[in-house]
């Protein structure tokens, strides 16, 4: 198949500028962009995207399809539908599948049943330690020849810090990275809210903000003593921790981290009716925390922003909080959330862009996140004007639990393409 996109914006990661240029696929990769290039190119499609952005496919650092062990949820094929219809070409999913993905024959079922969907890449971290208990370490090599792409504990705890030491020792043994959600247990005890004013009001138990910021210091400090160590930290949540994580690269230390979009638009005043959907993990934050994050997303001290997407059933958001799940399903959020932010002038389109296509594939050491000639045609076309409200009927997840129900947001994706192959057109609204 032989196709060509004509009349679009192309925006390029890193880069405010958006040139109206076509570009011409052939084999399922790119081997023109631009009036000039592959001269002779005859395509057997066409599709017009005039007044839209042509955007390399997103790269999602965390969603969670819920498969194996959870199906009741979501599966692999409802989730994949979700993502091919927010414009994500490449998702990250982390070990807490039941069974944990802590042996390759895990990665492998992953592997098959993705590959009969076919409409979004999966790339698998592997369990830290063993069923996630932080007791043992699990085989890391054998979860590398897989083909993990990192090892975490997901949001379990990975044990004391002599457990976390030789976990980082072995991840640097077999050249693999840690992903690390950096909250200290002790510190969290049972809080479900962050330790402020709300959570006060509401008479929740909280969760302060040295819950994360004790846990990130002690795995930065294993990180300056371990060589060959790569750390990413998960969900960074508070302004200390931006703050910690800028002394830290500014000292050279091999550290990125990740933002989740709910987190830079909401704070824990979005708590105050006690709605579940908002009960998330890392726990929203104060304003300040909010605009430190931001601000840490728009100068690189925070590399990317993902969704984390954690869809669940109405049954695990309709008890009372403190017995519900934490989590939202945010998948379709993740792009028109970024060019909110942009309008915002929190940070430039480019930049945006980049967080979450070219620097979440750079950290997982995978191809993607750029429309250059030779590179898989994974693209996707998004129309910045269309108007729409968030309500989970009218999106792809199986996840009831959406956040910003009710907001009013634009853009949307209309097409997807992964490897050259449309896998998500979006139909035009029926006529009365």
């Amino acid at each position: 198949m032989r196709l060509k996109i004509t009349n679009g914006r192309i925006l390029a990661p890193g880069g405010d500028r958006a040139e109206r240029a076509e570009l011409r696929i052939a084999a399922g990769k790119i081997v023109g962009v631009g009036a000039g290039a592959a001269p002779d190119f005859t395509a057997d499609e066409e599709i017009d995207a005039a007044g839209q952005f042509v955007l390399p496919g997103l790269v999602d650092l965390c969603a969670r399809m819920r498969e194996p062990g959870k199906e009741h949820e979501a599966t692999i094929e409802s989730e994949s539908c979700a993502a091919a219809a927010a414009g994500v070409t490449a998702l990250c999913c982390p070990p807490d599948t039941d069974p944990a993905i802590d042996a390759p024959s895990i990665v492998e079922l992953i592997r098959r049943r993705n590959a009969k969907v076919g409409r979004t890449k999966i790339y698998v971290l592997g369990a830290l330690t063993k069923g996630l208990e932080g007791k043992c370490l699990a085989n890391m090599h054998a979860l590398k020849q897989a083909g993990c792409v990192g090892v975490s504990n997901a949001l379990a705890p990975a044990g004391d810090s002599e457990m976390l030491r030789r976990a980082m020792e072995y991840a640097a043994t077999c050249e693999i990275g840690v992903f690390l959600y950096c909250e200290d247990p002790s510190l969290r005890g049972n809080g479900l809210v962050h330790e402020g004013e709300t959570g006060t009001r509401l008479g929740l138990p909280s969760i302060p903000e040295t819950a994360e910021t004790v846990a990130l210091s002690r795995a930065l400090l294993l990180l300056e003593q371990i060589e060959g160590a790569r750390l990413h930290c998960c969900r960074i949540a508070s302004g200390r921790a931006v703050a910690m994580i800028a002394e830290a690269k500014a000292r050279g230390l091999p550290v990125t981290a990740d933002v989740a979009v709910p987190h830079l638009f909401l704070t824990d005043a979005a708590l105050a009716s006690f709605d579940p959907d908002y009960y998330l993990a890392p726990p929203l934050r104060g304003d300040s925390d909010r605009a430190a994050l931001r601000e840490g997303l728009a100068t690189g001290v925070i590399d990317c922003a993902c969704s984390d997407h954690q869809p669940h059933g109405r049954e695990a958001k309709s008890r009372p909080l403190a017995a519900a799940e934490p989590g939202a399903a945010s998948l379709e959020l993740l792009l028109p959330l970024m060019f909110r932010l942009a309008e915002e002038g929190a940070l430039d389109r480019g930049r945006a862009l980049a967080a979450i296509s070219s620097k979440p594939a750079e950290i997982l050491g995978v191809g993607g996140g750029r429309l250059e000639p030779g590179n898989k045609a994974d693209i996707c076309i998004f129309d910045p004007g269309a108007e729409w409200t968030v309500r989970p009927e009218v999106l792809q997840t199986a996840g009831s639990n959406v956040p910003l129900s009710g907001w009013r947001l634009k853009g949307q994706v209309t097409h997807t393409l992964l490897g050259g192959k449309t896998v998500y057109r979006r139909e035009p609204p029926a006529t009365p």
